[in-house]
């Protein structure tokens, strides 16, 4: 596998400048540009499958939100919430010089796609929402809230990849290969063994969310949607405990009218990956 080129870019939070890292594939003067974000507690090598079966027509750019990855702690926990990440990607489109880019965005990362572009004279022309909608199911809240932020050590890669298979089995069947590939990135040197990636305070705001929250959060994600103009595709796990199937099907009826591409034996999430899900992004993503 060819690597991709790393960079970084500085954004300014409300407790001053953090940095965000990024990796690009493809032909770096491409004015093509398709952004990948990824989900909560993942990073952006998730997609380094899908990016570079799309780099023969993209400049492809998988940021990892901050706190993630290579990407810079927050000092206050707060600052990691949606309206932050996307002011984030706005200034990662001003330093990719990008008028135009196509976006993909799995669970969170389609969140930050969606916030991003609902915004009037916004840049994203096609939206890829994958396994996420306005309404997010609370079982799936609560699952996630039951390893979001846990400590986690372990002695060997192969230990990691163990654990994180057992909270992230829902992603649809792997090899060991693919599976070890997606959890390397996953993990940080310590000591002797490895530790998570990612910020543990970025559970702070998860868990501070209250149903009265949720509530109005989903009312003003659905005139978000409402308000897209782009064509857009929904990708969804047929097992996913946290996109339904009713809002999967609202989301075809309502605002932009999406697009619904459903894969069975998965679930909440499918990592694009698997060759019928990258022909079915790949295959939205250029048509006319």
């Amino acid at each position: 596998m060819t690597e991709p080129r790393s960079d970084s870019v500085q954004c300014l939070g409300a407790r001053g400048l953090h940095r965000m890292a990024y990796v690009q594939w493809g032909d770096p003067a491409n004015p093509r540009v398709l952004v990948c974000v990824h989900g909560l507690a993942r990073q952006g090598r998730d997609f380094d499958a899908f990016a570079q079966a799309m780099s023969d027509r993209y400049r492809v750019v998988c940021p990892d939100v901050v706190g993630r990855g290579r990407s810079d702690w927050l000092a206050d926990p707060a600052g990691y919430q949606i309206p932050a990440y996307v002011a984030d990607m706005v200034t990662l489109l001003a330093r990719l010089d990008a008028e135009e880019v196509h976006w993909v965005g799995t669970s969170m990362g389609g969140l930050i796609g969606l916030g991003l572009a609902a915004l009037p004279d916004s840049p994203v022309k096609k939206l890829v929402l994958n396994d996420v909608g306005p309404a997010i199911e609370a079982a799936a809240l609560q699952r996630i809230g039951t390893y979001l932020g846990a400590p986690g050590r372990w002695g060997s890669v192969d230990e990691a990849a163990d654990f994180l298979w057992s909270i992230s089995a829902s992603f649809g069947p792997h090899t060991r290969e693919q599976w070890l590939a997606l959890t390397r990135p996953m993990l940080k040197p310590d000591g002797e063994g490895f530790k998570l990636h990612y910020d543990p305070a970025i559970a702070v705001p998860f868990r501070a969310i209250t149903p009265e929250a949720a509530r109005a959060g989903e009312a003003a994600l659905w005139a978000a949607y409402d308000a897209l103009r782009c064509p857009t595709l929904i990708v969804r796990g047929a097992d996913s405990d946290l996109l339904s199937r009713e809002t999967a099907q609202a989301m075809t009826q309502r605002g932009p009218k999406a697009k619904l591409a459903e894969f069975e034996g998965v679930g909440h999430a499918p990592t694009l990956i698997a060759p019928e899900q990258i022909a079915a992004v790949r295959e939205f993503l250029l048509s006319p």
